[in-house]
């Protein structure tokens, strides 16, 4: 028989070949017993002892781990609760480092807890449920970015709070304060009893602070629904207060301490939405009486306001909001908004008038006396180290603002603040089936603040336009187009125009123009025009081209020129007004070009102050020519009071290629190439 054949059973069937296992495999099996053995004893006495002997070598391992001193007072239990970590001590405390102001970061009669083993491993702390009875803990940052909580040399890690599924709390304070956020809070939760595995109350907080200098108050509670147990949510109501402002937030987080995944709702009601800003730290423009809802929630480093709506003033506004709050850097909000009719009252805070003012007054609350004058323009200052801490992008739409004297639609805004900078460019709209495009860039990186301003008006029927002030529209087909550039430095809006330099330049190429004698407002075009030609008008101006332009220096607007040629004058004007005071001191003339009676050549005086302008039709020089008249008529005849008022019809026509280019009074020619010397030229005196 062949030595390696298999033996055959009884039937003569080989037989099967019996396999054994190897010793080291046996080694193998024996060892991993014996490990999981020594686990299990070990489980087993911690389980019967509570680990309770494991007290003492726990605070000094915890003091050498964490560099701060870790005692337990009291009981200590210390196990695996067959696979959950179990823990209890009472009298728990660990300390402050020597910087801070409180001597215990944290402190508590009981902590009583389970927490994930397995999470635990991967460095996730996932509470189970956590009761904590009489707590204090004080959470501090310093100015260099230390904080109490990050053990160890080193920076300051920021405050990630454990994940808690269910908890109870008692009689626990927590004290936070951020010098670099300008925060300071301290929060006090309150009671809740638990029976089983339903929460008969809630988690209830209460508590005040301060945030970038502004006061708040908050309180609410937090309820752990049934549902809580098999990982369900848990429902918010909160209420914080600022000022005379209101915010309510109530919704469902995913656990008590988890923010991540939040479905909130948010109402807000005051009296300016700039109060709640404030504890940002950040600017928005005063607004009038607001009234807001959003949802919220929290992805990331954001925080995301969307399906916001809601009213401020009598406007409405929609949209979304994100506030960007990343660990490092700075915050951001990032803005995507829309109005559908904006009140022009409404927008007046934007550009710093006083709300108050224009809630009792109305629109009369835009203007405040100075030096014994009206003015217009706001005075309200930028607040230069408020937006330092922060930048923004924000897109604002606005289909329609509602107005009484011009028609603007389609306002576009974009706002675009980076590291002190604002720009609000492009803002551009619609009016009078004109578009307005406007690039305003301010500088707060230097001081005082540096504002350019770069306005451009296409050209606009000028029927549309001025429709509400007399101007027949059937009558008129005249346009206007206009560019307004100028630098200035200041810190409000007053300051920084009546500092200003640069150019201001209004066209009006060839058309007609008619109004009817209609008074309107305190300014009216159409006696304006009547009494600058003395005579009604019985027919539409033709306007062969016209210039309407002032070089302004140091805030003072001189008239370089103004000049337009109608078929039958040419309308001339000097003088200046100022941005400093807001007073004008101007005076228009025109002078026929054929011969005619009680032409009108004498000025016509424009004065007053933007807030309050005056036509002087009855100007000294008229006055002047009057009594001449009357002196005329007494030495010679009746007729001889004719004379001083006829114009022997010899105006100068203008060359219009100057003029609509927009030139300096210096380039302005006749039609005949010769430079005008008749109009002003940059100069408040026009000479």
């Amino acid at each position: 028989m062949d030595s390696e054949t298999p033996p055959a059973d009884s039937e003569g069937r080989p037989a099967r070949r019996t396999h054994h296992i190897t010793q080291p495999l046996k080694g193998i099996l024996y060892t991993l017993g014996g490990i999981l053995l020594f686990i299990f004893l070990i489980w087993l006495v911690l389980f019967i002892t509570k680990g309770r002997f494991l007290k003492h070598p726990a605070e000094r391992i915890a003091t050498s781990l964490t560099g701060r001193q870790v005692r337990v007072a009291g009981d200590f239990q210390l196990y695996f609760n067959i696979i959950n970590i179990k823990f209890r001590a009472e009298g728990l405390s660990v300390a402050n480092p020597s910087w801070a102001k409180d001597d215990k970061l944290f402190q508590a009669r009981l902590i009583d807890s389970s927490i994930s083993t397995f999470p635990l491993i991967v460095g996730k702390r996932r509470f189970r449920w956590l009761t904590l009875d009489g707590g204090d803990v004080a959470l501090e940052w310093t100015a260099d970015g230390r904080n109490s909580w990050t053990f160890g040399s080193g920076g300051g890690k920021p405050f990630q709070m454990p994940t808690i599924k269910r908890a109870s709390i008692t009689d626990t304070h927590i004290d936070y304060t951020d010098p670099r956020m300008a925060l300071l809070a301290n929060l006090k939760i309150g009671d809740i009893t638990s029976s089983g595995t339903r929460i008969n109350d809630a988690i209830v907080f209460t508590g005040s602070g301060r945030s970038h200098g502004t006061p708040f108050k908050l309180n609410g509670r937090l309820t752990s629904p049934n549902q809580t147990v098999a990982g369900g949510r848990n429902t918010l109501i909160a209420h914080i207060g600022v000022g005379d402002s209101a915010i309510d937030v109530n919704g469902t987080l995913p656990g008590p301490t988890e923010l991540e995944g939040s479905d909130l709702h948010l109402v807000a009601k005051g009296s300016n939405l700039q109060v709640p800003f404030r504890l940002l730290g950040v600017v928005v423009p005063e607004t009038r009486r607001y009234n807001l809802h959003s949802n919220v929630t929290k992805a990331g480093d954001e925080w995301r306001l969307t399906r916001l709506g809601g009213t401020f003033g009598t406007s409405d506004i929609a949209g979304r909001l994100t506030v960007v709050t990343p660990d490092q850097g700075r915050l951001k909000l990032i803005a995507d908004l829309s109005t559908k009719r904006l009140d022009i009252l409404d927008a007046g805070p934007f550009i710093g008038y006083d709300p108050r003012r224009l809630d009792k007054e109305g629109g009369k609350g835009a203007i405040t006396v100075k030096g014994g004058h009206p003015t217009v323009l706001p005075d309200a200052p930028l607040d230069i180290e408020a937006i330092k801490v922060f930048d923004a992008k924000v897109k604002y739409r606005v289909a329609h603002i509602k107005e009484d004297y011009f028609p603007i639609s389609n306002i576009d805004l974009n706002l675009d603040l980076e590291r002190s900078r604002l720009a609000l460019s492009p803002l551009t709209f619609d009016v009078a089936g004109g578009h307005l495009a406007s690039d305003i860039i301010i500088n707060a990186r230097q001081r005082p603040v540096a504002t350019d301003y770069d306005i451009r008006l296409a050209p606009t029927p000028l029927g549309k336009l001025l429709a509400r002030f007399g101007v027949d529209a059937s009558g008129t087909t005249g346009v206007i187009k206009a560019r307004v550039q100028l630098k200035g430095r200041g810190d409000t809006l007053h300051e920084s125009l009546a500092g200003s330099s640069g150019r201001i330049a209004v066209i009006l190429p060839a058309g007609t123009f008619w109004t009817r004698n209609v008074q309107l407002v305190e300014l009216d075009v159409g006696t304006f025009l009547q009494k600058l030609l003395t005579k009604k008008l019985k027919k539409p101006v033709e306007i062969n081209c016209g210039l309407i332009a002032f070089t302004v220096r140091d805030g003072i607007a001189a008239a370089d020129p103004i000049l337009i040629d109608t078929k039958k004058n040419v309308i001339l004007g000097r003088g200046a007004f100022s941005f400093k005071d807001e007073s004008m001191d101007m005076a228009v003339r025109a002078d026929a070009k054929t011969f005619s009676l009680f032409s009108g050549q004498s000025p016509v005086g424009i004065g007053g102050y933007f807030a309050a302008p005056a036509i002087r039709p009855i100007s000294p020089q008229l006055l002047t020519r009057a009594g001449a008249g009357v002196a005329a008529g007494l030495a010679l005849s009746p007729i001889g009071a004719v004379l001083a008022f006829i114009d022997p019809g010899d105006a100068k026509a203008a060359a219009c290629g100057p003029v609509l280019e927009g030139a300096r009074a210096v380039d302005q020619r006749t039609t005949k190439g010769k430079p005008r010397k008749d109009v002003g030229n940059g100069t408040p005196s026009g000479k």
